[in-house]
């Protein structure tokens, strides 16, 4: 367990066209084990420019994985134990609003967890802690993406709202209206509990929500083709691969990291008393309360 001030590692989670990047040296995929069983994939060690980069196909390469059946907590613990301290999350999102059209990346700053049937924590029976999730996302690490992206001139937004829905299926019409009327702006299936479980990690973590198509609230939705999506979610990793590029030299060269209040978001989190907290529990968490729970 790395303790004390860390070399930057970002870690990316998103699709498998997401990591070839240009100029990744090093290359090397190993399989990381967690106490919470079985991450998505082995997770691919690289270099960028000798910044340290972990990636990890959020559903398996190949996208074997569906939404609900992505082991959320494993993926979280094996990029902590890879020694991540930045999280870039990057995900396929519908747009709920006429100003977010496909190809627009939105880099997100509130969520609306829909979601049933996850493990939403590392914490439970034998040792309770709760964290805030006011500000689920990183703003440090949000400004680095925001102006990494436009200097790739991809258009942005920076801020919105992404309703977690369960899936696997779509939204139906009228749900789709009521995301609209809560004022979400984009919509998808991976970020919850994703965020939250980051957190209670203790990474500084942001999403970059890419826009592949309208959703079903759209009088053209019904006309959009499966091959328009698709060139669209190509276009768009095309572009995420760029945004990386420039974002790595940004996170490694901030010296306000350190500081950020994202890597001690459990420091006064732990509930449960120290002579009755649960060994088995300690055990588990050595990676991501380490910090916290080891003298």
């Amino acid at each position: 367990m790395t303790r004390g001030i860390q070399t930057p590692v970002i870690g990316i989670l998103g699709g498998s066209g997401v990591y070839d990047i240009d100029g990744l040296t090093n290359k090397r995929w190993a399989r990381v084990d967690s106490p919470f069983g079985a991450p998505s994939d082995e997770l691919l060690f690289g270099d960028l420019d000798d910044q340290p980069m972990v990636f990890l196909p959020r559903h398996g390469r190949g996208h074997r994985i569906a939404p609900s059946e992505i082991n959320f907590r494993a993926n979280i613990d094996a990029l902590k134990r890879a020694g991540v301290t930045d999280l870039i999350s990057v995900s396929a999102v519908g747009s709920l609003r006429e100003d977010l059209p496909p190809g627009t990346f939105v880099l997100v700053d509130q969520f609306i967890d829909r979601t049933f049937a996850r493990e939403k924590s590392f914490f439970g029976t034998g040792l309770v802690a709760h964290v805030s999730m006011a500000h689920p996302v990183c703003s440090r690490l949000g400004a680095h993406l925001e102006t990494a992206a436009r200097e790739s001139g991809i258009p942005v937004a920076r801020g919105g709202t992404y309703l977690v829905m369960e899936g696997p299926q779509f939204s139906s019409l009228a749900e789709s209206n009521l995301y609209r009327s809560w004022n979400c702006d984009v919509i998808g299936m991976t970020n919850m509990p994703e965020a939250k479980l980051a957190r209670e990690a203790e990474l500084c973590y942001a999403t970059v929500a890419m826009v592949t198509d309208f959703d079903c609230w759209h009088p053209d939705h019904d006309a959009v083709t499966v091959e328009a999506i698709i060139k669209v979610l190509l276009s768009n990793a095309d572009k995420a691969r760029g945004m990386l590029t420039k974002v790595a030299p940004r996170i490694q060269a901030d010296s306000a990291a350190p500081a950020c209040g994202c890597r001690s978001a459990l420091q006064h989190a732990l509930i449960t008393a120290p002579e009755a907290r649960d060994p088995e529990m300690l055990r588990r968490l050595d990676a991501v309360a380490g910090r916290v729970l080891m003298p």
